[in-house]
């Protein structure tokens, strides 16, 4: 397979060249191409290096010294010609190059004079790896060299490519989602705090529930003795009476009525007061129904003072104002309860940072030290700045059925500000550093090469490709870090 690969790409080349060439005035072109002049290894020529430093080619007394120039603003091919061994002006000879790469298509380059040398119209990418065909014409002859240049390539077969754990991925479109990250804590949502108050004056007897504990909804809290509810209850008990001895009344002047023994007047007096006990029972209990307590909760009468205090919400007792045998209030709170089945993250927004931040944003609150991730969005940006801090607070609403998420946590806000879909892109796992560049290794047959990359926005998955690779090319995007210390081993890749 190693020998298959630089034969293809001359053919490649060569078909190209050919293509150009035909364009051309086909006057002094040979009939048959001149056999190589330098040493051969299968059809590719093995030049020696010429006074430049380059790759130097000759045949009868041509001679072009093939160089890299790589000190300007990007790398040149430039050759140098030389007759019998000594520098020939360049506007004598005409030069064409059919430049061949892996996974790529072929390139023509042109060259123009200059100076004591020949410079190609286009830049020469990185790496250096590729197949050549170079082509001079002089004083009506043709000639013609096949060059091979390997550079950052690795063989590695598909058996070992799976055993060094290296997956592969195709670059193509992505969407790159940038976000800013910022610090934030763990708070209580407000919307779900209650702050529980008797309703009504009294002295605690018994405490129930303490700072912390969990309770449920309509559980005691604490439990009160109340002459203001003794009072309530015994009208209440009262109206009841007078309401069921009115009821008495009327039934019976109802009857006596039907059988003429009564005047009608008793009747309509008898009915008159059984509907105003009735009012009075529905006034006394909705009295007691106002402070929570159930008409019917004194109807033993074995303690008509005792009130119990109960929790409204289901949640946990985040702070306790009483102690037993004090006496409170009706408007003193003596119980704060906080429902923690949603709870909020607040996360501080610099001034730099407050365009970017909206209601509805996404985002991905971490809670690192405790290994808690979750998505939300952002439901309130206050509108006022912190006076010390000068900050401005966003809160990101998160569910906690679980009640892993905690007040108090710090954690850190990873906030979207822009998806943006990009046609060419690749997994940042895969990109290498080597040198000052920023590159992957893509797959081509049973070769890794090195592909250098200019890359665009990033975020923290995928790095959109500006220039380097095409959409459709495979490139390991996993453990390639085996390919680049392979390189560094054989000493293949190339020297900044």
């Amino acid at each position: 397979m190693s020998g298959r690969l630089p034969v293809v790409a001359v053919i490649l080349a060569g078909v190209l060249l050919g293509t150009w060439l035909l364009t051309r005035d086909q006057s002094g072109l040979p009939d048959v191409v001149e056999p190589f002049s330098t040493a051969k290894k299968g059809d590719v020529s093995e030049p020696v290096t010429g006074p430049k430093g380059g790759e130097l080619f000759t045949k009868d007394d041509l001679g072009l010294e093939l160089t890299i120039h790589e000190s300007g603003t990007f790398p040149q091919f430039r050759i140098y010609p030389y007759l019998k061994k000594q520098p020939l002006s360049p506007a004598e000879t005409n030069v064409t190059v059919a430049l061949s790469r892996l996974g790529r298509s072929a390139e023509l380059f042109h060259f123009r004079p200059e100076s004591d040398y020949l410079v190609s119209d286009q830049e020469v990418g990185e790496p250096h790896s590729f197949e050549l065909v170079i082509a001079a014409e002089y004083q009506g002859k043709t000639y013609r060299w096949n060059h091979s240049q390997i550079e950052a390539r690795v063989e590695m077969s598909d058996a070992t490519m799976r055993s060094s754990g290296i997956e592969l991925a195709t670059a193509g479109p992505a969407v790159i989602r940038s976000q800013i990250t910022l610090p934030g804590e763990i708070i209580f949502n407000e919307h779900n705090i209650v702050h529980v108050v008797p309703r009504l004056p009294g002295m605690v007897v018994s405490i129930e529930r303490h700072h912390g504990q969990k309770v449920k909804k309509g559980e005691v809290l604490a439990v009160m003795e109340s002459a203001m509810l003794a009072d309530l209850r015994s009208q209440y008990l009262l109206a009841l009476r007078r309401q069921a001895l009115a009821q008495t009344i009327y039934d019976r002047e109802e009857q006596l009525w039907q059988e003429k023994i009564t005047a009608r007047q008793d009747y309509l007096t008898a009915q008159q007061q059984r509907e105003e006990a009735s009012i009075t029972t529905k006034l006394a209990a909705e009295r007691l129904l106002a402070l929570g307590v159930q008409p019917e909760s004194g109807l033993s009468g074995k303690n008509l003072a005792r009130y119990e205090i109960r929790s409204p919400i289901s949640g946990i007792v985040i702070d306790k104002a009483i102690v037993t045998g004090e006496a409170v209030k009706e408007d003193k709170t003596v119980f704060i309860i906080a429902d923690i089945s949603t709870i909020w993250a607040a996360v501080r927004i610099f001034p730099g940072n407050l365009h970017q931040v909206h209601i509805g944003q996404r985002a991905v609150i971490r809670a690192n030290a405790y290994d808690l991730t979750q998505e939300g969005e952002v439901i309130y940006v206050t509108t006022l700045l912190d006076e010390q801090t000068r900050t401005a607070v966003a809160r990101v609403q998160l569910d906690n059925q679980d009640e892993q998420w905690r007040p108090g946590m710090f954690v850190k806000a990873d906030l979207l500000t822009e998806a943006v879909e990009v046609p060419v892109a690749v997994s940042l796992e895969g990109v290498q550093a080597m040198g000052n560049q920023s590159v992957v290794f893509g797959r081509y047959g049973e070769y890794f090469e090195m592909r250098p990359l200019k890359l665009g926005r990033s975020d923290d998955q995928m790095a959109e490709v500006i220039d380097g690779l095409s959409a459709g090319e495979d490139y390991a995007a996993s453990n390639s870090f085996v390919i680049k210390s392979e390189l560094g081993k054989a000493g293949a890749a190339h020297d900044h």
